[in-house]
C-alpha cells in the first residue's frame, strides 16, 4: 500500500510572484509556519540539496530530513524527494503552477508509503499530509497575497 495526497489552492497574485516566493528555499522559515531552518547542503545547476528542520512537536520532538528539490521554470513544475527517508519508505512531491483568471494555481502532490517499522501507517500519514497541507497552503496564501498588495500600483486619483 502507499499514500497519495493532492492540495491545492489559488493565491491572487502574478504566477511570477508566486514562482518566486514559493522556490527561494532559504526564505521558507518564513513562508511555512512548521519549519524551523532550512540549510543549503549543495546544488548542482537547478537542483537544490537541502535539509529542513521542523520546529518541536507537542512532545518536544525535532524532526529534520535531507531533501532534494528540482524546479523547472519552463513547465512550471517542481520535482523533490526526500534524500533522508525517516519513517518513509519514499517520499517524493510534485508541484505545479498555472496562470487562471483569479491568480495562480498551485497543486501539491505527494506520493510516499511508510516503512513497516514506522509509528504511523500510510492511511494516518496520508490524513495528516492532507490536513497539514490546507493549513500550509492557506498561509502562503495570505502571505503571498499580502505581498502581492504591496507590490500593485496605487489607484489612480479622479480629477
Amino acid at each position: 500500500m502507499a499514500g497519495h495526497t493532492q492540495n491545492e489552492i489559488t493565491i491572487a497574485a502574478p504566477l511570477d510572484l508566486v514562482w518566486d516566493m514559493t522556490n527561494d528555499l532559504e526564505r521558507w522559515p518564513q513562508l511555512f509556519s512548521e519549519y524551523a531552518s532550512v540549510e543549503v547542503l549543495k546544488r548542482e545547476g537547478a537542483k537544490t540539496t537541502f535539509r529542513l528542520t521542523m520546529h518541536p512537536d507537542e512532545n518536544g520532538t525535532v524532526w529534520s530530513w535531507v531533501s532534494e528539490r528540482e524546479p523547472d521554470r519552463d513547465s512550471l513544475t517542481v520535482t523533490a524527494r526526500r534524500v533522508e527517508t525517516g519513517p518513509f519508505a519514499h517520499m517524493d512531491i510534485h508541484w505545479s503552477y498555472e496562470e487562471v483568471p483569479a491568480g495562480t494555481r498551485m497543486v501539491w502532490t505527494q506520493d510516499f508509503a511508510m516503512k513497516p517499522d514506522a509509528p504511523v501507517d500510510d492511511d494516518w500519514m496520508t490524513d495528516n499530509i492532507n490536513k497539514n497541507s490546507k493549513v500550509q497552503l492557506a498561509l502562503i496564501r495570505d502571505k503571498i497575497e499580502k505581498a502581492a498588495a504591496g507590490r500593485r500600483p496605487a489607484p489612480a486619483l479622479a480629477d
